[in-house]
């Protein structure tokens, strides 16, 4: 374990920017969607990636407590947006 106050190693640099640029990332997709929502094709084009090519018609369940299940897959990616719960899966 490294003393407390000293730089990272490289490795650990690496782990550290590469998960900060996935967590940018699904921010900046998040912001994407808030502004122009689901109908837009690049906000689309992200969803199909996500799911393989396909946006899952809904409902899209999950297995979080309380929210058992959404009505599309968009009010699903808008919650994971709003709790910043990025890689919540169903």
């Amino acid at each position: 374990a490294q003393q407390p106050g000293t730089l990272l190693s490289n490795q650990e640099y690496h782990r550290f920017f590469r998960f900060l640029q996935i967590t940018i990332q699904a921010s900046t997709a998040c912001h994407l969607r808030e502004l122009y929502g689901c109908k837009n094709s690049l906000v689309q084009r992200l969803d199909e990636y996500e799911n393989h090519g396909v946006i899952p018609p809904g409902p899209i369940c999950s297995e979080l407590p309380g929210n058992p299940f959404f009505r599309n897959f968009c009010t699903f990616s808008l919650y994971r947006c709003l709790t910043k719960k990025f890689f919540l899966k169903v």
